[in-house]
């Protein structure tokens, strides 16, 4: 099971993993690209740890949006959050995530940094990373 840093710059760093349930303390403040669906329980464990963000997959989005009900959940928090297209990566594969994923879906913390559907994940973080004040 993968869990690795993809990149950092002046303001953060994204940090991979094939399963949210690998987050830690050591993770805080990280953007995390996880390749675990955005239920309702991914979320669960996504607000145990204050991160800068993160991304799920969207696993299909499934009935009643269960595949993304965890943005919401983050958005009470104001932590960014998004999925990226079940048919751009593939779940439980977050390297694939990185280089592949195309966001489809997030909350409104995560559009307020510029953060849309229908772009690269990997473009989209490496960017809010890169960003000075």
């Amino acid at each position: 099971m993968f869990k690795g840093e993809v990149a950092s710059g002046v303001a953060g760093r994204v940090i991979a993993m094939d399963s949210i349930t690998k987050v830690e303390p050591e993770d805080s403040g990280a953007i995390i690209v996880s390749a675990s669906h955005g239920g309702v329980s991914s979320g669960e464990f996504a607000m145990v740890v204050p991160l800068g963000g993160v991304f799920f997959n969207d696993a299909g989005v499934g009935k009643e949006d269960a595949g993304i009900a965890a943005l919401d959940m983050l958005q009470a928090k104001e932590i960014p959050a998004g999925t990226v297209a079940h048919s751009t990566a593939r779940i439980g594969d977050s390297q694939d995530m990185w280089r592949n994923g195309i966001i489809s879906h997030v909350n409104a913390a995560a559009r307020r940094l510029g953060i849309i559907p229908g772009a690269a994940l990997k473009s989209s973080l490496t960017k809010i990373i890169s960003a000075t004040s």
